[in-house]
């Protein structure tokens, strides 16, 4: 499932009419009154929350409506249950049982590969015509689209199916976790939940294995559902540091890596520090001529002065924030040694195979959370370190 980072408002002043005796009332100042108490509220459920379903808004698989004309009684009709959903400027997108919800997916079939239909579900302006006859009353509206492009951040996605080069004959999914060709999938549905305090993300550079992608991008998974106040970005970017600073949190690199950085590449580094970012270096275990070398290149090429876990304050954010470490974990009955200077963290020890699945599958889930939690105090720092700086620009 992935995972999406939502905007925070902007600061934009917030304007109210100007009262005073005497004043006359017309329709465009009282839409202006109204359009102030609408701004304050989306500002307040935009800083504090996140966009989606709040509840109802199913689909299902129907018959064609009798109603419909021959030429569209096919295997493409579905109809939506009633719901609430909120949109990201905190609009509420409100689908009542008296409204029609039949859709019909009218996307054709691709002629090569496969084609991803995307049904969301927006809100919709009310028009305000100048005279409207029998109502004093307009109603907030909504509209449902298909398209083949992924929502943008004001759709509420309601399911998504995936086409073949064959007739379209939608249904349920056999497995709704693992659905396939023309079936719905409402694995990526956005539930509206509360905004975390920050969204971190994480980069490497190319030529590491796929195995350390693979274990960062389940501990990036992991870190919501450990930490709600804090969100991983489960992507990993890959970052060349020949032509740019990275603009992430934390830069991950293996030993060998940070051995070999060139002048360059080094030059980069000193930049991204500056802007706040941390850089993470795993050295395997049983590596401590590696280690050494390490140290020195932090030392007295980028003048960076190296503490032992045990010599950090015993309030550092790696060791108490937000999980409390008095000692560090064991890993394969070995346990790691850690190094903080600045931005950077170096760890000896295989930390990163304790995120995620091993091969034979022998890791006991003590030892999986327990090395996430290290991982996320990482990254808490790498995320806290980044926002101060970013307020000292």
């Amino acid at each position: 499932m992935t995972h999406q980072s939502f905007p925070s408002p902007l600061p934009l002043p917030l304007q109210r009419l100007h009262v005073y005796d005497s004043l006359m009332m017309n329709a465009e100042r009282w839409q202006k009154a109204q359009q102030y108490h609408r701004q304050r509220q989306n500002v307040h459920y935009q800083s504090l929350n996140e966009p989606g379903i709040i509840c109802g808004l199913g689909v299902r698989v129907i018959t064609p409506p009798a109603e419909a004309a021959a030429k569209f009684h096919d295997g493409r009709w579905l109809e939506i249950q009633s719901g609430i959903a909120i949109d990201l400027e905190g609009n509420p997108i409100v689908v009542d049982p008296s409204t029609d919800r039949t859709f019909r997916i009218a996307t054709p079939a691709p002629t090569t590969g496969t084609l991803t239909v995307y049904l969301v579900v927006s809100y919709v302006e009310p028009q305000n015509p100048k005279h409207r006859q029998g109502s004093d009353l307009i109603r907030e509206w909504f509209r449902f689209d298909e398209k083949t492009s992924p929502p943008t951040e004001k759709e509420i996605e309601l399911c998504r199916i995936k086409l073949q080069p064959a007739t379209v004959q939608l249904e349920a999914p056999t497995d709704v976790l693992f659905p396939g060709y023309n079936q719905l999938d409402l694995r990526y549905r956005q539930r509206a939940k509360a905004r975390p305090q920050a969204v971190v993300q994480v980069a490497t550079t190319f030529n590491v294995s796929d195995r350390t992608y693979e274990n960062l991008s389940y501990l990036m998974q992991s870190v919501t559902n450990l930490y709600a106040s804090l969100q991983g970005i489960p992507e990993i970017a890959q970052v060349d540091l020949h032509s740019q600073v990275p603009n992430y949190d934390l830069l991950y690199l293996t030993g060998w890596q940070a051995l070999n950085l060139d002048t360059k590449e080094l030059d980069t580094i000193i930049k991204y520090l500056l802007t706040g970012g941390v850089i993470f270096i795993e050295v395997p275990k049983n590596s401590q001529m590696l280690v050494e070398d390490i140290k020195k290149l932090i030392t007295f090429q980028l003048e960076i002065p190296l503490r032992s876990w045990q010599e950090l304050i015993r309030n550092h954010p790696i060791r108490t924030q937000p999980f409390l470490f008095a000692a560090l974990p064991q890993i394969n009955r070995q346990r790691i040694q850690l190094w903080n200077g600045g931005g950077i963290v170096l760890i000896e020890g295989d930390l990163s195979a304790s995120w995620g699945l091993d091969d034979n599958h022998s890791l006991e889930r003590n030892d999986i959370r327990t090395a996430q939690e290290l991982a996320i105090n990482i990254l808490y720092f790498a995320s806290h370190r980044r926002q101060i700086n970013a307020c000292l620009q």
